[in-house]
């Protein structure tokens, strides 16, 4: 292993472990109403991302990405991920977490069928298949619940349409950040304020939970900068198997630490996705050692 794929995987494992533990964080701020630690996530992630600017000396590609496509994408791509980040931070304040570590198994899935929608990928059967278990899970959890499993399938489909958005544009991952996160400061001040002016909890406004709130900042870029590290330095079939590392500390968390409920019912729909992940993952890493062999060798 060469010091590059060694520093994308050490990158990588760093960016999912932190991901996995996250819920961790936002249980010791579940006194604060989820739209507070929203809007505090948004606010202390703007001077973060300013400093991983300062350190690559990335000044001129902020130029370089205000132009009018680019921005309405980017604005685009900002309301998905704020969406994403306030679902997940209700789910661990409502004690969710196990539903939302079912989103991000879904998440790749999602990728398949929204790279076949938008950009034409033809999708192989066993693809197709994989698909078609993972709803069938989808399917039990909705039964078994009594109520469709809206909190799962909106984090995995909103981190893949900002996935999607985030392909189209063409934009280093820490500059796209700190403009999402721009994008989002207006609204995350004023929410703020109207907060803070009625009947916001105490603690907010506490010495240890602000301390705890800034944290919100580099515990949101650092994963992101660590990803779009490993993402350059690491096959696509290394991140896709390492990217179950969250959701499955996610699930541990939730059912170990936190004793969230954990029947027969969920264990059948878990099994389900868990199943059409392993065919998913199969799939992909022979259909990448297929197309490696069959490339041909580079001249001398």
């Amino acid at each position: 292993m060469n010091t590059q794929i060694r520093l994308g995987f050490l990158c990588s494992l760093g960016c999912y472990l932190i991901w996995g533990v996250l819920p961790l964080y936002f249980r010791t701020v579940d006194h604060i109403v989820p739209l507070a630690v929203l809007a505090h996530r948004i606010i202390w992630s703007v001077p973060t991302a300013l400093v991983f600017i300062l350190i690559a000396s990335n000044w001129s590609q902020i130029r370089a990405v205000l132009t009018v496509r680019r921005m309405l994408l980017l604005s685009l791509s900002a309301l998905l991920i704020g969406t994403n980040w306030l679902i997940y931070i209700y789910a661990v304040d409502q004690e969710r977490v196990m539903e939302a570590s079912l989103g991000y198994y879904i998440n790749p899935l999602a990728n398949v069928v929204l790279g076949g929608i938008v950009f034409k990928e033809r999708l192989r059967r066993v693809q197709w298949l994989a698909f078609a278990i993972a709803a069938l899970g989808v399917l039990i959890m909705t039964v078994a619940y009594g109520n469709f499993p809206w909190l799962a399938l909106s984090l995995g489909l909103s981190f893949a349409l900002y996935g999607v958005i985030r392909k189209l544009v063409i934009v280093d991952s820490r500059v796209g950040f700190l403009m999402e996160t721009m994008i989002l400061l207006p609204f995350a001040i004023i929410g703020l304020l109207i907060l803070t002016s009625s009947n916001a909890p105490a603690e907010m406004t506490g010495a240890g939970s602000i301390g705890l709130l800034m944290l919100a900042g580099p515990i949101t870029a650092v994963p992101l900068i660590l990803f779009g590290v490993a993402a350059k330095r690491l096959q696509l079939s290394t991140i896709g198997m390492m990217q179950y590392i969250a959701p499955t500390l996610q699930f541990l968390v939730a059912v170990l630490i936190f004793k969230e409920p954990f029947g027969d019912d969920d264990l059948v729909a878990f099994a389900a996705i868990w199943t059409a992940l392993l065919i998913y993952s199969t799939d992909s890493v022979m259909h990448e050692q297929k197309l490696r062999g069959t490339q041909a060798p580079t001249p001398s």
